[in-house]
């Protein structure tokens, strides 16, 4: 497959008929919960699940989404969703980065990130990362980019 950043965290996906639209594809709401959802599997991947978040009154939270869709995907195509922390500042900023590859071509068919901004979960307001966090998410972002996102 051709990734955009090395050693994606990856989770498969096939469109299921819930998940087609009127004009017969994948609709785009779909794309945005599996960025979720590989999301927080590769955060657990890394050892920081949902209970640690409330634990430590800490989470990651999306400030800015964006998705570009490339190509449309259809009832039970097989695709590869494909996840990187791309940036981290070590204090209140992270960003990650997707690639939904079509297995049966190696097309990408959307690419999208997040900023993301540590907060309290009490309150909501932006707070520095604790330990926790730079010790299991600072040493997964990569640095390679070849397709300028």
């Amino acid at each position: 497959m051709d990734w955009d950043y090395p050693n994606p965290y990856t989770l498969p996906r096939a469109p299921q008929a819930a998940d087609i639209d009127g004009l017969n594809h994948t609709n785009n709401a779909v794309y945005v919960r599996w960025c979720e959802q590989v999301g927080w599997a590769h955060s657990e991947a890394l050892g920081l699940t949902l209970d640690h978040y409330r634990a430590l009154d800490r989470a990651m939270a999306i400030r800015r989404g964006e998705y570009d869709y490339i190509l449309p995907t259809v009832l039970d195509e097989p695709l590869l969703l494909g996840t990187w922390l791309v940036a981290g500042d070590g204090k209140l900023s992270m960003a990650r980065r997707f690639q939904l590859i079509r297995e049966s071509d190696g097309a990408t068919v959307l690419r999208g990130h997040w900023d993301l901004v540590c907060i309290d979960i009490s309150g909501g307001r932006p707070r520095r990362m604790p330990q926790a966090f730079l010790d299991a998410y600072m040493p997964a972002v990569v640095q390679a980019n070849k397709a300028g996102n």
